[in-house]
This record gives C-alpha cells, sequence and structure tokens, in this order.
C-alpha cells in the first residue's frame, strides 16, 4: 500500500498530527502494516514540498495538525481510480527462489518448498487468530481477509511446485 496515498486518505477526513496518523493508519490496516513515526513525518514533509498537504496550524493541545489540499485530493482521487499494474509490483522473492534452486540443480528443493509451506502455514494461524480478535471494522477485516486470502493461494502455488516436479521425474 501507499504510505502517501493511506496518509492522503486519513487527511481527507480532516485534519490530523503525525501520531494521530500513525494510529490511524494501523487501525484502517489491521495493524498488519506498521508504521514508524518518522516514517510519517518523512511522508507528510514530501507531501508538503508537493503541494498535497499544508500545515493546517496547531490543535488544542499544540501539535502541528496537517490538512489536505486541492492538488492533495485530486492525488487521491487518481489514486482510488487507477487499478493497480499487477505487473508494477515489485518481484516476488519466492518464485525467485524457487525458480532458481529448480534451475541450480544441487538444490533441495523439496526442502525449499517445505520451510516455506510451514512459514506460510504459520503466517495463516496468526493471521486467522489477527482475524477473530479484530475490532470487526470493515476495513480492518478486509486487510486481514486479503492477507489471508494470499497465504492460502500461496500454499496452493507450493502444491502447484511439487505436482510439477513430481511431473518432471515421471
Amino acid at each position: 500500500m501507499s504510505i502517501r496515498h493511506g496518509l492522503l486518505a486519513l487527511l481527507s477526513k480532516g485534519p490530523r498530527y503525525g501520531y494521530q496518523l500513525r494510529v490511524e493508519f494501523e487501525a484502517s490496516t489491521g495493524a498488519t502494516w506498521p508504521l514508524n513515526i518518522g516514517q510519517v513525518y518523512t511522508t507528510l514533509s514530501r507531501m508538503e514540498r508537493d503541494g498535497l498537504v499544508a500545515p493546517g496550524g496547531t490543535d488544542d493541545q499544540g501539535r502541528a495538525v496537517y490538512t489536505i489540499t486541492e492538488a492533495g485530493r485530486d492525488e487521491l482521487g487518481r489514486w482510488f481510480s487507477t487499478p493497480v499494474d499487477q505487473a508494477g509490483r515489485p518481484r516476488d522473492e519466492l518464485v525467485i527462489k524457487v525458480a532458481m534452486a529448480v534451475a541450480m540443480g544441487g538444490v533441495d528443493v523439496q526442502a525449499v518448498i517445505l520451510a516455506q509451506r510451514m512459514a506460510a502455514m504459520r503466517t495463516l494461524q496468526d493471521l486467522t487468530r489477527a482475524k477473530r480478535a479484530a475490532s470487526g471494522e470493515p476495513a480492518e477485516r478486509l486487510v486481514l481477509d486479503s492477507l489471508i486470502f494470499k497465504a492460502e493461494a500461496e500454499q496452493r502455488w507450493l502444491d502447484h511446485c511439487e505436482a510439477v516436479l513430481r511431473e518432471k521425474r515421471s
């Protein structure tokens, strides 16, 4: 997720200070993507430089707040209306690892797959526990569901890898 766009989305609901943005971002994503407070302020500084946010004075406790600008609202609208480009995502390290293990020879590919399967299963169990403990907010649920579906898909892909490797040996 774009932190920049996530912060803009939160600011579209009204002025916010940095720590508040961090807490709301983490709550919106089911605390699955923790943010460093320094990352929040660095992103706010860049967005201010780019004209997407502006200083909004201080709140009643003296904390500096930020507001979204019209340019920020336009950028947020573009982000929401533009599909995510699958080709533009970073390379999948797991796919590269398995492909290289198969291509190299001399690597116990089954052990690589088993280690990943066990890690994916632990992740799936952790996510399932997190979902049970979640607040029930729709945004949090959607994030956790997405992560669960990705972990399940990884398990299916690992099954497929094993099947392809069995075919190769036959």
